[in-house]
């Protein structure tokens, strides 16, 4: 399930620990070194990257409902693994070849309904 490229993208949360736990769980990201910003959050690292900065809104029944995101995605491998690791933790997913490219997605979505895709070559999918 190595994660192969992505900068990162800004998430605002009211489960600040609970997203923490799930990123860590699901995508293999952690948390490490954040600068001393005004605000709580979190930056999940990919190795030496932080590619997920989490921002804590816990007092804006909000936070998320009005976020214009629709989806952030990461290139990745090991497509059987990662269908497996979701079944597991009875997360739900579709699996979408992408018309014209050699790309196959699972799309699914994190604790507070953020739109996730991972992509593979499609090699590895076997329909």
């Amino acid at each position: 399930m190595p994660l192969t490229s992505f900068d990162h993208v800004n998430i605002r949360t009211r489960n600040l620990d609970r997203m923490v736990a799930w990123y860590g769980d699901v995508l293999g990201l952690m948390p490490g070194p954040r600068p001393d910003f005004p605000f709580g959050g979190a930056w999940l690292y990919l190795g030496d990257r932080a590619h997920i900065h989490l921002v804590d809104v816990p007092d804006q029944r909000d936070a998320v409902l009005d976020n214009t995101l629709e989806h952030f995605a990461f290139r990745a491998t090991g497509m059987a693994q990662m269908r497996a690791r979701l079944d597991a933790r009875g997360i739900a997913y579709t699996i979408d070849p992408v018309p014209t490219l050699p790309v196959v997605q699972i799309n699914f979505r994190d604790p507070d309904g953020n739109h996730i895709h991972l992509d593979y070559h499609s090699d590895e999918y076997s329909g």
